[in-house]
């Protein structure tokens, strides 16, 4: 069952630059066809979000389902055949294939599936499923990369002609330099810019630049600033990258140098709808962040929703 958009006034919406003269005058939302909100299900339990530039596709942590967002009018519509009973984690359109490649978190395993209906088409499990969580995913023309937030890998799985392979291992790629994995949540969102791959670890607060085909890593320097419960990454153009700060309830506004060594926070974002957001969907002028709401007693039977905040270069 499907909620239709609620639509709200704009919500208390902070835009926070870091600059010397310290915060500015609350900034509010452009209007958009959708709203600044679209409500999900009851007890959905989101985690990721990806988009094909029209729509938004939500996954549910509860139950595997997969919903469609109309951006359009804000219409919800949940892909008939992606129910799988185990979690949808992170979640990536491949504009290449026309499908949602799915994080299966404590399942150990990355999914393919369909952007019509849900279904299926192929799953990669990585080897030693157990003590394993694929959390998030990033797909490319050739190879779709994904983290495991407790073990010092990525799974990788290689397309071969354009065409997704069929079910079995996913390669595992070791995180080698200056990454070293400590106890809790460590890589966890993922995002290409330019010619490699960007993650954050999520319990030391720190942006590393890997090499996607050799697995090294450098870490970024972002100067005094960290990115404590960093969660989703979304690029921004050539250069820009959004972080979301889940418990800290920020997205942060990021400009990578050219060789993605160095990082310039640009401004920080929050708002009174933000509820732990976990990741972020980049369309035109607008960020669209989903609510994860960790730390709810009775999440089976909460409220759940997308908040839209506007996009600092956009």
């Amino acid at each position: 069952m499907t909620k239709s958009l609620r639509l709200r006034a704009s919500t208390a919406l902070l835009t926070l630059p870091l600059a010397a003269g310290g915060l500015l005058a609350p900034a509010v939302a452009a209007p958009s066809g959708a709203g600044d909100r679209i409500d999900l299900p009851t007890g959905w339990q989101p985690e990721g979000v990806t988009t094909d530039g029209t729509d938004l596709y939500v996954g549910s942590l509860a139950t595997g389902k997969i919903l469609r967002a109309d951006l359009r009018n804000g219409r919800t519509t949940v892909l008939s055949k992606s129910e799988t009973g185990k979690p949808a984690v992170g979640i990536d359109y491949d504009r290449w294939r026309d499908v949602l490649w799915v994080a299966g978190g404590p399942q150990g395993e990355i999914r393919a599936q369909s952007a019509s209906n849900g279904r299926v088409l192929a799953t990669y499990r990585l080897p030693h499923r157990k003590g394993r969580f694929v959390n998030d995913l990033v797909v490319t023309r050739k190879a779709v990369y994904a983290t495991d937030s407790m073990k010092q890998q990525l799974g990788v799985v290689r397309i071969v002609d354009g065409q997704i392979p069929p079910s079995g291992r996913a390669e595992k790629m070791r995180l080698t330099g200056d990454l070293q994995y400590e106890d809790g949540f460590n890589a966890n969102g993922i995002a290409r810019s330019g010619r490699w791959l960007v993650l954050v670890q999520s319990n030391t607060g720190t942006l590393f630049r890997v090499n996607k085909k050799t697995g090294r890593t450098r870490a970024i320097d972002a100067g005094s600033h960290d990115f404590s419960n960093g969660d989703g990454l979304e690029p921004d153009g050539k250069r820009g990258l959004h972080v979301v700060r889940n418990q800290d309830n920020l997205v942060v506004d990021v400009r990578l140098s050219p060789r993605r060594l160095k990082a310039t926070v640009v401004e920080e974002q929050t708002s009174s709808d933000l509820d732990v957001p976990t990741t972020v969907a980049d369309v035109g002028t607008s960020l669209w962040t989903v609510n994860a709401r960790f730390g709810n007693t009775t999440p089976t039977t909460a409220d759940y929703w997308i908040t839209r905040l506007p996009d600092p270069e956009g």
